[in-house]
C-alpha cells in the first residue's frame, strides 16, 4: 500500500527503498525461502443449515496466514489456526464414511473437502483417482498424502526421538503426534522437553537472507538457527484474536493493536502473536516484534519460553485470548489484567450465581445441566419459554428461545453437545429492553464511560441490535442501578482492564444480569469512539499497574454527549444460501456501521443507510406476522399505511388488518399452494418484508423460512424485530416529514 500510493504521487520502482531489507528497492524481485499458506474462516459452524458449498459467491467471513518451511509444515499451522475445533488433518465426521460415499463427496468443493480427502487417502486410495474426481492439481494431493504417510509412519514407531523432531519439523502439532501414540499433548511436550525438541524463530525478509537486514516479523520451523534477537529488557505479549468470524471481528483487534502502543509508550518491549493478515496488529510496524503463529496453547507456550515475558495480556483478543488463560497459567504463565481466578467467576456458572446472591443482584432464573431429562425438569421448574444455550459460548453459538418441551428435546438432542464437561444453560427468557455497558476496573474504582441501549427486546443478539448511545428511554433511577451493580460486580469478580456486562430492564423497571464478559467486547471501539474515551488505552495502562486515579479518571460515569451515536449491524444473508435470516439470541452479522447526529432518527438514517440496509419512503410493504404480535404490529403497519405505502400481507395478516381499517392486498403462501408471495418478493416492487415469528408458541412454519430466503435473495430491506419496524418508520417521518419524537438539546 505504501509503495502503491509513491507511485501514485509519481515515484518509480527503482526510486522507492523497500522498507523490510532496507537496501533493496521495490523494483528487486523478491526472494521467498519459506511457504505461506492462507486459509478462509468459513461460518458453517454457526450456520449449520447453510449449503456448504463453494462456489463463486464469496463465503468466508475472515482468514488464517500460517508461514513455514514447507507446504505441509504451513498447512498443518494454518488448520490449527481457523479454530473450528480441528487440529490436523483430520475430522471426525468422516471417518464413518465409506469409500464410495467420500469419493462421490469429494465431486464438490466444500469447505471440509480437504478433510474427507485425508480420510480417503488414509484409506489407501489412489492420488490419481482423487485428482480425477476433484480436479485439485497434483502438487496438493502430493503434499497431503506426506502428511498421511508420516502419520503411518509415527504410528508404526511409537516413542521415537528422530521421528518426533521429523514429524515437527512437517507441522504437526503436539496434540496430533499424542493422538497418533495415544497420548497426551502435555506427554508430547514433557518428550520435547526431554529431547530438546524446540522451534527456532525464522525472519520474513523477501531477500532469502541475501542481504543483511534485521527484520523482527518471525515465523516458527524446526531447524537449527534460530534469528529472532531476544533483548534483555522489560516485555509485554499480547494475544491476538485469530482468524475474523461472527461474534469475533475486527474490533478485538483494535483492542490489541491500542494495546501494544500504550505498552511502547510505557517503555515496555510490545510482542503481538497472532494469524489472521488483515489485521492491523500483523502489521510488523505495530509491535516490537511479531510472532505469525497459531493461537494454540503449543506454539503460544513456544513463543513464551523463548523470551521469557514479564507478563502476557490475554483479556483484549476476545474469546480466543481468553481460552487461552487457563491452560496457559496451568503452565506457569503470568498473566497480567484480569486473571483466571477473575474468568472463572464471571463464566463458571455456579461461582457466578454464588457471586451475584452475595452482591444480592438479580439475574433470570436457571440452571446449568449436563444431560436432557435434567434439561427438561429445569424448564419446568422455571417456566415456558426458556433460553438455551452452551456454557462458555462466543457470538451466542447455539442460543434459542424454546417455548415447548418437545422443542427443547430436539435443540438438546441436535443443537449442541451435553455431558459433564459441557454443560447447557436453561434459564427463564425475560421479555424486556437490553441495556449495554462496558467498563474498566483497576481493582478499587469502577469507571463507565457510556451507557448503551438497543433498540430490539431481549431474544436478539446484542450484537445483531441496533445499539444507541446515550440511552433514550432509560430513566435516571434504572442508571443509578446499572451504574451501582457495574461497581459491585468489577471489584468482586475481580476485574482488571475491561469487561462488559449486559442488563434487561423489564417493564417494572427492575433490572437483572444477563451476563458478564471479564474482557474487551465487540462495542468497545463504538463506545471509545462515541464517548471520546480510548477504553482500550485505559485499561492498557490500568493492567500494567497505573490506577484510574493516577490517570486522572476520578468520575465513575462522565457527562453524557449531547449528540447521538448509533451502532447498526450489517448482515451477509444473501451470500449463504440456505441459511434462515431471522434474528435471534444467535449472532448473526458480520459487521457493523456507526452514525452520529444532533437528532436521533437522522443518525440512526445515517447508520442504516452505512450498514447497508435500503431505507425507501415510497413502495410496498408484505407483512407476515405471528398471531402474538397482531396487536403490536397493527399501529406500525397503519402508520407505513398513512405514509402511502402499499400494504400486501398473507390471509391471515391481511385479515386482521382488514377488519382493522387498512387496506391490503392478500396473497397466498407456498404452503398452500401458491406462488403468490414468493412471485410479489421476486417481481422488484416491493420496499420491506415484515416477517415476525412465534416465541411464546414455539410453532415455526417453513412459509416463514422461505419468504425470509425469497427477501435475502433478492435484496429487499427485511424485517423480523417489531422494534427495528418502529425505528425504521420514526427515521422514514423523521427524513420525509421533519417529525422527530427524540432531539439532543
Amino acid at each position: 500500500a505504501k509503495v502503491t500510493a509513491k507511485i501514485a504521487v509519481g515515484y518509480n520502482l527503482d526510486e522507492i527503498p523497500n522498507a523490510i531489507t532496507g537496501k533493496t528497492f521495490a523494483s528487486f524481485e523478491p526472494m521467498l525461502d519459506y511457504c505461506v499458506v492462507k486459509m478462509p474462516r468459513l461460518p458453517f459452524d454457526k450456520f449449520i443449515h447453510a449449503k456448504r458449498t463453494l462456489t463463486t459467491q464469496m463465503k468466508a467471513t475472515g482468514e488464517v496466514m500460517s508461514v513455514g518451511r514447507t507446504f505441509e509444515e504451513s498447512l498443518l499451522k494454518a488448520i490449527r489456526s481457523l479454530e473450528t475445533g480441528v487440529n490436523h488433518l483430520y475430522m471426525e465426521k468422516f471417518e464413518k464414511e465409506d469409500k464410495k460415499a467420500l469419493m462421490e463427496y469429494i465431486k464438490i468443493g466444500t469447505d471440509d473437502r480437504i478433510f474427507a480427502i485425508a480420510r480417503l487417502l488414509r484409506m489407501g486410495e489412489s492420488v490419481s483417482d482423487i485428482r480425477e474426481q476433484t480436479r485439485i492439481d497434483r502438487f496438493f494431493l502430493d503434499k497431503m498424502k506426506k502428511i498421511i504417510d508420516m502419520e503411518k509412519e509415527l504410528e508404526q514407531c511409537i516413542g521415537n526421538r528422530q521421528l518426533l523432531y521429523q514429524a515437527k519439523k512437517a507441522g504437526f502439532s503436539d496434540r496430533a503426534v499424542g493422538w497418533l501414540w495415544n497420548m497426551t499433548e502435555t506427554n508430547i511436550y514433557e518428550m520435547r522437553k526431554t529431547h530438546g525438541i524446540f522451534p527456532v524463530y525464522k525472519m520474513i525478509d523477501t531477500c532469502a537472507s541475501e542481504f543483511e537486514s534485521y527484520v523482527p516479523y518471525f515465523y516458527s520451523t524446526y531447524e537449527d538457527e534460530n534469528e529472532s534477537i531476544v533483548e534483555d529488557r522489560k516485555k509485554i505479549i499480547v494475544l491476538g484474536s485469530g482468524p475474523i468470524r461472527i461474534g469475533q471481528g475486527v474490533e478485538f483487534d483494535y483492542s490489541t493493536v491500542h494495546a501494544v502502543k500504550t505498552i511502547k509508550e510505557a517503555g515496555y518491549e510490545a510482542i503481538i502473536i497472532n494469524n489472521n493478515p488483515e489485521t492491523v496488529s500483523t502489521d510488523y510496524t505495530t509491535s516490537d516484534k511479531l510472532y505469525f503463529e497459531p493461537l494454540c496453547v503449543e506454539d503460544v507456550m513456544n513463543v513464551i519460553e523463548m523470551e521469557k515475558p514479564d507478563g502476557i495480556i490475554a483479556s483484549l483478543g476476545g474469546q480466543t485470548a481468553i481460552n487461552l488463560a487457563n491452560p496457559l497459567q496451568e503452565r506457569g504463565v503470568k498473566l497480567i489484567g484480569t486473571d483466571c481466578a477473575a474468568i472463572e467467576k464471571a463464566e463458571n456458572r455456579d461461582a457466578f450465581e454464588k457471586l451475584l446472591s452475595e452482591l444480592s443482584i438479580p439475574q433470570p432464573k436457571g440452571r446449568a445441566v449436563t444431560n436432557i431429562e435434567d434439561g427438561v425438569r429445569a424448564a419446568e421448574e422455571i417456566g415456558y419459554p426458556v433460553l438455551v444455550r452452551p456454557s462458555f459460548v462466543l457470538g451466542g453459538r447455539a442460543m434459542q428461545i424454546v417455548a415447548k418441551e418437545e422443542h427443547l428435546r430436539h435443540y438438546l438432542k441436535t443443537a449442541v453437545e451435553i455431558d459433564e464437561d459441557k454443560p447447557v444453560l436453561v434459564d427463564k427468557y425475560i421479555c424486556g429492553k437490553e441495556v449495554e455497558i462496558d467498563a474498566i476496573c483497576d481493582g478499587t474504582d469502577v469507571f463507565v464511560p457510556g451507557i448503551m441501549e438497543l433498540v430490539e427486546r431481549t431474544g436478539v443478539h446484542s450484537g445483531d441490535s441496533i445499539s444507541v448511545y446515550p440511552t433514550f428511554s432509560i430513566s435516571d433511577k434504572v442508571k443509578a442501578t446499572i451504574l451501582d451493580y457495574a461497581k459491585k460486580l468489577g471489584i468482586g469478580i475481580g476485574i482488571v482492564g475491561l469487561f462488559n456486562i449486559q442488563f434487561i430492564v423489564d417493564r417494572q423497571e427492575n433490572v437483572s444480569i444477563i451476563e458478564v464478559n471479564p474482557r474487551s467486547s465487540r462495542t468497545v471501539p463504538f463506545l471509545s469512539k462515541a464517548t471520546g474515551y480510548p477504553l482500550a488505552d485505559i485499561a492498557t495502562k490500568v493492567i500494567l499497574g497505573k490506577s484510574l486515579k493516577e490517570q486522572g479518571i476520578t468520575v465513575s460515569y462522565p457527562e453524557e454527549k449531547k449528540r447521538w451515536y448509533v451502532k447498526v449491524p450489517a448482515f451477509s444473508f444473501a451470500k449463504l444460501s440456505g441459511m434462515d435470516a431471522y434474528l435471534s439470541p444467535e449472532m448473526k452479522s458480520t459487521g457493523e456501521a456507526i452514525g452520529y447526529d444532533k437528532k436521533l432518527h437522522r443518525a440512526m438514517y445515517k447508520a442504516m443507510i452505512a450498514s447497508g440496509i435500503r431505507v425507501q419512503n415510497y413502495g410496498t410493504v408484505i407483512v407476515t406476522l405471528a398471531d402474538e404480535d397482531k396487536d403490536e404490529a397493527l399501529p406500525l403497519i397503519r402508520r407505513f399505511y398513512d405514509m402511502g405505502f402499499n400494504i400486501e400481507a398473507t390471509s391471515l395478516t391481511g385479515e386482521h388488518l382488514k377488519q382493522h381499517g387498512i387496506r391490503t392486498r392478500i396473497l397466498g403462501k407456498p404452503s398452500e399452494g401458491s406462488s403468490e408471495i414468493l412471485d410479489a418478493i421476486r417481481a422488484g416492487y416491493v420496499s420491506y418484508v415484515i416477517n415476525t415469528r412465534a416465541i411464546l408458541s414455539g410453532v415455526h412454519y417453513e412459509d416463514g423460512v422461505a419468504i425470509r430466503n425469497a427477501a435475502t435473495q433478492n435484496n429487499i430491506t427485511m424485517l423480523t424485530s417489531l422494534d427495528t419496524v418502529k425505528v425504521l418508520l420514526d427515521v422514514l417521518e423523521e427524513v420525509t416529514i421533519g417529525i422527530s419524537t427524540i432531539d439532543a438539546e
